[in-house]
């Protein structure tokens, strides 16, 4: 497995990582059996940078990672993320960016992780009113204590990003970044790239679209989030699979699955662009890393490219209320 960089000065981490959410959150159905052969199939192959989260399962993707991660700590670079606070009766989060909680959230953490110290914390989301200099000042405060190593923000703006950086380095941030969603491009990379900020791209195979395996509603299992998507909803699922249709085309021709096109295709933008494709399946995390072995070609990253034309995407990443919570 390829390297890459985390940040300016950071350390190197797998090119292609491991998003942990679905195994416990999300996606329907869960298998930890399964899940943990392929936490310990991912490091096997040198896939070494594991994401997840306190809100995946409400701390039940942190708990389930801790065995593997206590095993097999020196080959983990162990990333996640606070900010979603759950209700105290149990019907769901709201954003909680307050220094209290940072402080709080990541002693609960560590706790469910079963470690000394995350390697990378992230700001999940942020809530406005809360100044980011108070989020942050108290994020590197976990540094300085030994609880956190680097400090990450998601679905930031810019300007927040510049804000942050000047109060700690940010040595990532996380933003959604696929084929189907490249409203990164533009100011919000120049900014990373100006201050030596890595991009993590999740959801870098558009939640599973990518992959050719979803060709309709009736595969979306109970507890599945995406059937409230906005992109898989009736409409704009047809509209969608598509293009999907002409990624597969330039995929076939390259002589990979669409998949490992999209995550190739990512790694082509840049060596501080970094993909953390999902999934709960060994067969399907040696698929997604074995894209990194591709090397595409000037002419096949701006087929694949025009193949999905950005206002050609149809629905909105998440429901509203999600969107209400990203930009800040």
């Amino acid at each position: 497995m390829i390297r890459r960089r985390i940040g300016a000065g950071g350390p190197e981490v797998s090119a292609i990582g491991l998003g942990c959410m679905g195994m416990s959150f999300a996606y329907g159905g869960q298998d930890d059996a399964e899940s943990t052969r392929t936490l310990h199939r991912a490091l096997d192959l040198g896939v070494n940078h594991l994401d997840t989260a306190d809100m995946y399962g409400f701390g039940a993707n942190e708990r389930l990672l801790a065995p593997v991660v206590r095993a097999r700590r020196d080959e983990v670079f162990l990333a996640t993320k606070f900010g979603n606070r759950p209700h105290a009766d149990g019907s769901g989060a709201y954003v909680d960016s307050s220094a209290a909680w940072a402080r709080e959230a990541c002693d609960a953490s560590l706790g469910r992780l079963g470690v000394d110290t995350i390697d990378l914390y992230y700001l999940h989301r942020r809530d406005p009113g809360t100044p980011i200099e108070e989020t942050v000042t108290a994020m590197a405060e976990l540094v300085a204590a030994g609880k956190v190593r680097l400090l990450g923000l998601s679905e930031v703006s810019p300007a927040t990003l510049r804000t942050a950086h000047a109060v700690h380095p940010v040595a990532a941030v996380q933003m959604e970044y696929s084929l189907f969603t490249r409203d990164v491009e533009g100011e919000m990379l120049d900014t990373c790239r100006e201050l030596g900020v890595a991009l993590v791209a999740y959801s870098p195979v558009g939640r599973g679209l990518l992959t050719g395996a979803i060709t309709g509603r009736d595969q979306l299992t109970e507890g599945d989030w995406r059937a409230g998507a906005p992109r898989f909803a009736a409409d704009s699922l047809d509209a969608n699979l598509r293009l999907v249709a002409a990624v597969r085309a330039v995929a076939e021709e390259i002589g990979c699955t669409p998949a490992q096109a999209a995550l190739a295709w990512l790694l082509a933008q840049g060596e501080d662009v970094l993909p953390i494709p999902g999934t709960k399946r060994v067969r399907y995390l040696e698929e997604n890393a074995a894209a990194a072995d591709l090397r595409l070609t000037a002419d096949q990253q701006a087929r694949l490219r025009e193949a999905v034309p950005v206002d050609a995407v149809a629905g909105e990443r998440y429901p509203a209320a999600g969107m209400r919570t990203v930009g800040h």
